[in-house]
């Protein structure tokens, strides 16, 4: 199948959780042996408008990122690509509205993957149009589908196909028994990492040893904090880590809490839970974590540090495990299963090819 991916942004651009996205479905689709374009910014160097990278076909519809240029040059480039199926993202709103208009003229279907709305890249308008106007919307949570049925869509075209993980990395990786305890996820303003920390405060007078993975912003004054309430010597702060590190370290662990008010997928929570942890997640609105842990046996629902110190004391009691096979649906095979089931709905729907 011959696929064209509409995202102005890349992660050589913007390396957001979104664009890993992106780049994970593109690379697995190419990996599968299908023809896939990326219309994109230039992010690389030199005179040339058109490359392949790592099996994907990379179009420059811009010099850099610009959404109105972006905007006016894609039909352009879509038209020459001629795809069989259109995989737009939500944001910016624009180019996925653009993408539509050109692929109906190209009598080709367009799948919009909605990660999220980001207010100051598109207006309400814009987002009411790419919800209501694609021939399917794929959100990676039921949080984040039942935000975009807010925005119009309806139950009929929209659908649910989560983040994926590397399993044979989860089962491969050598347990690190540094820790009992883990926290991660990047150190942003919604990582709300501060929760975590004072879970732990609570638990002062009792033997153990956290870690908290993750870079950004906030980490200078998370450490801060952990100083301030004096258990800065039993909490590491790891930093960034690879995936096979990040899996040592989660199957050596027992337990693992999620704290962040906002994500659209818990990715690290789902690595946790494969690599055997207790997943402990204080709810939150703007996050879609519980979904993970909502009727699971080794899930805990908490709604203040209390009860999420509360929650790692009684986890204990749990038998430790270093892999969950449950989670093996998660893994890149099956998810990219339901990507080509989706582009195949949608083709067939249309009744074009």
């Amino acid at each position: 199948m011959r696929i064209a991916v509409v995202s102005m942004d890349t992660v050589r651009l913007r390396d957001t959780s979104a664009t890993r996205r992106t780049r994970r479905v593109a690379a697995g689709l190419a990996d599968a042996g299908h023809d896939v374009h990326w219309l994109c910014a230039k992010w690389w160097e030199g005179a040339i408008d058109q490359f392949e990278h790592e099996g994907i076909e990379y179009h420059a519809v811009t010099e850099g990122p610009a959404p109105g240029p972006f905007r006016s040059k894609l039909p352009f480039v879509l038209r020459r690509v001629a795809p069989d199926v259109v995989h737009a993202v939500s944001v910016p709103p624009g180019h996925a509205t653009t993408a539509m208009t050109t692929a109906k003229l190209l009598r080709v279907p367009v799948v919009v993957d909605w990660w999220e709305r980001d207010p100051e890249r598109g207006s309400s308008r814009q987002y009411r149009k790419a919800a209501t106007r694609a021939d399917r919307v794929l959100a990676p949570s039921e949080t984040v589908r039942t935000a975009v049925r807010e925005h119009g869509a309806s139950g009929s075209n929209t659908a649910v196909i989560p983040e994926s993980i590397d399993m044979d990395t989860v089962r491969s990786a050598d347990p690190d028994d540094r820790f009992d305890v883990v926290w991660a996820r990047a150190l942003d303003g919604d990582a709300n990492v501060g929760e975590f920390l004072l879970a732990l405060a609570e638990l002062r007078d009792r033997d153990w040893h956290a870690a908290v993975v993750g870079d950004g912003p906030a980490r200078d004054d998370a450490e801060r904090m952990a100083a301030d309430l004096r258990i800065d010597d039993r909490v590491t702060f790891l930093g960034d880590l690879p995936e096979s590190e990040l899996a040592g370290v989660l199957k050596g662990a027992h337990a693992f809490a999620q704290t962040a008010t906002y994500e659209p997928f818990a990715t690290h929570l789902l690595w946790a839970l494969a690599c055997g942890c207790v997943g402990i997640v204080e709810y939150q609105a703007g996050s879609a974590a519980h979904e993970l842990v909502e009727g699971y046996e080794r899930g805990r629902l908490v709604t203040s540090p209390q009860e999420l110190a509360d929650e790692i004391v009684a986890c204990a009691d749990l038998p430790e495990w270093d892999v969950d096979e449950s989670y093996a649906d998660f893994d890149h095979g099956p998810v990219l299963e339901e990507w080509m089931a989706c582009y195949e709905a949608v083709v067939d729907d249309s009744g074009w090819l």
